[in-house]
């Protein structure tokens, strides 16, 4: 495969995952949309790095990911607890967490 497949790959990926972000109101689906969009660009990571001949691009992948992991931990237990105490899941009618 070459360089110039996964760029139309990753940019495809990337988009569908913008949209969804956009369009969807449920938060699991939001937050799908958001890992979506950041697989792809540790997709272009991994091919440029690859392009290059150097390993910066994976390293970064990697960190990318591990922040995800952590974000997606924190997310979903935001979601649970305002699920447990509104029983809806609508982004439009949250504001549990005003201050």
């Amino acid at each position: 495969m070459g360089t110039t497949f996964i760029l139309f790959l990753s940019a495809s990926i990337f988009s569908i995952g913008a949209i969804g972000f956009l369009i969807r109101k449920n938060p699991l689906v939001m937050f799908m949309c958001v890992e979506l969009m950041l697989n792809a660009v540790n997709l272009v990571l991994v091919a440029y790095s690859k392009f290059l001949q150097s390993m910066d691009g994976q390293v970064f992948a990697l960190i990318i990911m591990t922040v995800a992991a952590a974000e997606v931990v924190v997310g979903l237990a935001i979601i649970l607890t305002i699920f447990r105490t509104r029983h809806e899941l609508n982004v439009d009618h949250i504001d549990v967490l005003k201050g």
